[in-house]
């Protein structure tokens, strides 16, 4: 896909874990204006922070299906629509793909399973086919792709629009050959690198798959894809060169890999250091497929003028927060200067010099850290959640 296409290196996941980023991925807004989903929700659908506790208590944590999303604007305009994997936006109904424009959904309503038994460390099977739940026998990752390939095979004559969020390399760590048919499951093996690198290994080949099933279909060339990760990596993998981890707003919790290639429209083999994060790929494929929304307006940017070389690269303003339990962590960069504010402290870096986050500028350059905070502050004030306004710190 790099070599087809174009590799962004300075691309962000708009929070960093799972439910926040998909939240944004498919509204293209800001997830703080949906509410509640500002860290992963638990297994077995458990709110993590007080306003997500909040609404679980209602019945209410999850992607409401009164939000605009992705999907639903792709089937207003004709577009066979399908999501195959990894959910996480929601266990109750209500809260299911199916309400959110697709059309078919095969995968897993949480976080994480087992990829063999598809069951959660509570033991529940969260493997489904729509609404209902499915019991099959196979790795997760050859499942997704499988069925997403099926389902292309039936679009030959079709605009169609496929999300197929992989679970892998999400633990539980498990090596794709070392089904165990005595148990019905594969050994778990925290941070064992090998088995991590050949889960990642499996997903690359299936995404290869994928891509040859377009190739055959004779519509590779002008079918957009997009790889990119909903945040950085957790202590089985590596983020390096970058500071922090998954569940950190560091540049190791939040800057993701974005390969996108388009073979008719866009550049091949292009490298592009513009700033993008999850949101913007919302406006973006709207406007590469011609389709509008309404009155509609979204957090995030049409890079596309700037990936064809058509504008030049601009500066980005962007926010972040993170709620877990008690922790709460927030960030902001505005051009290169990232301000971090973390239970451990504050810190100021310019990333034209320091993208590893080792030289803390506070409190030499303090007056434009405070600048930063009162930015923050006002885009916390602005992404407020309508339905959140019944809450109050501390509520039941």
């Amino acid at each position: 896909m790099g070599r087809r296409g174009v590799r962004f290196t300075h691309c962000y996941a708009n929070g960093p874990e799972c439910s926040p980023t998909r939240t944004a991925l498919l509204t293209g807004r800001y997830q703080q204006r949906v509410g509640g989903l500002e860290c992963a929700i638990g297994v077995g659908n458990v709110g993590r922070y007080d306003e997500a506790v909040w609404l679980q208590k209602r019945g209410e944590l999850g992607l409401p299906d009164s939000e605009l999303t992705l999907p639903k604007v792709f089937k207003k305009w004709g577009y066979k629509t399908a999501c195959f994997g990894k959910w996480h936006l929601g266990y109750l109904d209500k809260f299911l793909p199916r309400r959110h424009g697709f059309d078919e959904y095969f995968g897993i309503l949480g976080g994480n399973a087992d990829y063999f038994t598809h069951r959660e460390e509570n033991g529940q099977l969260t493997l489904y086919r729509n609404e209902k739940p499915e019991d099959r026998r196979g790795y997760l990752t050859d499942l997704f792709a499988e069925e997403a390939i099926a389902w292309l095979k039936k679009q030959v004559d079709n605009r169609f629009f496929l999300y197929l969020p992989f679970t892998a390399p999400h633990t539980p760590i498990q090596d794709p050959d070392e089904f165990d048919p005595k148990t019905g499951k594969a050994p778990w093996k925290k941070n064992d690198r090998r088995t991590y690198a050949k889960m990642v290994e499996r997903m690359d080949a299936r995404i290869g798959d994928v891509l040859a099933q377009l190739r055959a279909m004779g519509q590779e060339s002008n079918t957009i894809v997009v790889f990119l990760s909903d945040n950085g990596a957790d202590p089985n993998g590596d983020n390096g060169p970058w500071r922090g981890r998954k569940g950190t707003l560091w540049e190791g919790g939040i800057r993701v890999p974005c390969l996108m290639q388009w073979p008719a429209r866009l550049p091949q083999g292009k490298t592009v250091s513009q700033v993008a994060i999850t949101m913007d790929f919302m406006p973006m494929l709207m406007r590469a497929a011609g389709v509008t929304a309404g009155a509609a307006t979204f957090d995030g940017m049409d890079l596309l003028p700037i990936i064809r070389g058509q504008m030049p690269e601009t500066p980005r303003k962007l926010f972040w927060r993170y709620k877990r339990g008690d922790v709460v962590r927030k960030a902001a960069r505005d051009g290169n200067l990232k301000l971090v504010i973390d239970p451990q402290g504050e810190e100021l870096h310019d990333l034209s010099v320091d993208e590893r986050e080792q030289k803390n500028l506070l409190p030499a350059r303090a007056r434009e850290a405070e600048a930063l905070k009162r930015a923050l502050a006002a885009w916390e004030k602005e992404v407020q959640a309508p339905r959140l306004r019944d809450y109050r710190p501390g509520a039941a």
